[in-house]
């Protein structure tokens, strides 16, 4: 997931790559380890939420390794540009972050242990980086799908946040915000359950190491 150059600042929509109106890639058709789908309409029922952490590579796999989880997608969000590649978005002029999509059955695994998840497996506190991984590309981020879904991914924040400046750590900067203001666009083929399909491959995940408080918030149906 190393480039030779990497933005630091977000473009605004003036300045971001225009993109394009169709996707330039096929996307396929099932999940390599669940073997469900990747992309919609998903069964009755099911959720979908969104979570930026740093590479997507190894963001994915944690997700997928989740009991409860029924298929996982990486992509890109958060940005201005239509259907990006990834060059463009490693580029910096996308304003994209690298995220999975997560849909799951909250029968079998609830919003809140998927925050838990999130919060613990990388920095919320780096910025536009994740360890090595620097650029815009790489920011907290999560991409809420329902009001309840926003107001326990902020009451997670806030809370986490608490044990965090406990810990000697700086302020949370995961960008928390609508899903529908913010459009998700599948990455390509080779970035679908890369770990999957190459298990020695960089991964790039790590967490602070401190405990997210559970029960601070549940996101309901």
């Amino acid at each position: 997931m190393l480039f030779g150059y990497h933005k630091t600042s977000l473009p605004t929509p003036e300045e971001a790559l225009k993109g394009r109106p169709e996707r330039p890639f096929p996307v396929p058709e099932s999940h390599t380890v669940l073997g469900n789908p990747l992309l919609g309409p998903y069964p009755e029922g099911l959720e979908v939420a969104d979570f930026g952490l740093g590479c997507f590579w190894g963001a994915e796999r944690k997700f997928w390794q989740t009991p409860g989880v029924w298929t996982t997608l990486a992509g890109y969000q958060g940005g201005h540009t239509e259907n990006p590649t990834y060059e463009e978005v490693c580029s910096g002029l996308t304003g994209h972050a690298e995220v999975v999509r997560v849909v799951f059955d909250p029968s079998k695994v609830s919003y809140e242990a998927l925050l838990k998840l999130f919060w613990e497996s990388h920095d919320p506190t780096q910025g536009f980086r994740q360890g090595n991984d620097v650029g815009t590309q790489y920011r907290s981020a999560v991409y809420t799908h329902s009001p309840a879904q926003q107001a326990a991914a902020e009451a997670s924040r806030d809370a986490y946040q608490s044990v965090l400046t406990s810990s000697g750590y700086g302020a949370i900067t995961t960008e928390i915000l609508p899903a529908d203001t913010r459009p998700f666009y599948p990455a390509e083929p080779y970035h679908q359950q890369y770990l999957d399909k190459n298990p020695g491959g960089y991964c790039g995940i790590g967490g602070t190491g401190v405990s997210c408080p559970v029960g601070v918030a549940k996101a309901e149906s």
